[in-house]
């Protein structure tokens, strides 16, 4: 039975909003016990598990620089393309607003000094990286992820039942090394979402988080390009 556009964005919906809210919720409600290393465990296997729960559905792309990336290369067309990107905002929105609530339960949380996951440069990295910094690692880190993400979906890889563990192990290594740096964005969505309740600065260097993995995407789609007869 064929799947229809708006079965797609619902699974695009529900599994960005799990990516966000277990992985925006690993830093705000558990950071503190599972540490960098824990927070990055919690992005990857966010996208381990939802691969083999809406994979089939729709691609499990949960990322707007994923879809934009498969569109370039002609894998999803846009029309298809323009709606996954909604539901992938909106999922990260929801879920965004759903851990707000449930960290206002514990009496010490404040917003200002605890946040809710969001991306930053400068005052907002972790441990202050320039913009500049930010923007490169963020290019350079969904240039990698891309590149993963085609190769291990592409049809010439004769171990494409294995993509999403590859896909989220890449997105764990990813965070191991980038979180001290940004936060570990790749994704605009999972940025957009923790930024629209936090504002400030998370809100005026957001452009960094959507224009650093969009880049990304498409350099990582050129590079597989490349090397990958299809």
């Amino acid at each position: 039975m064929a799947v229809s556009l708006s079965q797609k964005c619902i699974a695009e919906f529900f599994g960005t909003f799990v990516l966000v809210f277990m992985g925006c919720g690993s830093a705000v409600l558990a950071g503190t016990h599972v540490g960098f290393l824990g927070i990055a465990f919690a992005f990857g296997l966010s996208v381990v598990v939802m691969a083999y729960a809406v994979g089939h559905i729709s691609g499990c792309h949960l990322n707007p620089a994923i879809t934009i990336s498969l569109a370039a290369t002609g894998k999803i067309s846009g029309k298809d393309a323009g709606a996954y990107i909604v539901a992938q905002i909106l999922g990260a929105i929801v879920a965004s607003a759903l851990l707000y609530f449930v960290a206002q339960g514990k009496a010490d949380y404040s917003l200002a000094a605890n946040g809710l996951g969001a991306n930053g440069v400068e005052q907002g990295s972790p441990d202050h990286y320039s913009l500049i910094s930010g923007l490169v690692a963020e290019i350079i880190l969904t240039t990698i992820f891309l590149v993963v993400v085609h190769g291990s979906t592409s049809k010439n890889n004769g171990n494409t039942a294995f993509a999403g563990l590859a896909i989220g192990l890449c997105l764990t290594m990813i965070h191991i090394v980038g979180i001290p740096v940004t936060g570990v964005s790749v994704n605009p969505a999972r940025s957009i979402g923790p930024a629209i309740f936090v504002g400030g600065e998370a809100l005026s260097n957001l452009w960094v988080f959507i224009v650093g993995p969009i880049v990304g995407g498409l350099l990582g789609a050129g590079i597989w390009k490349l090397y990958d007869k299809h």
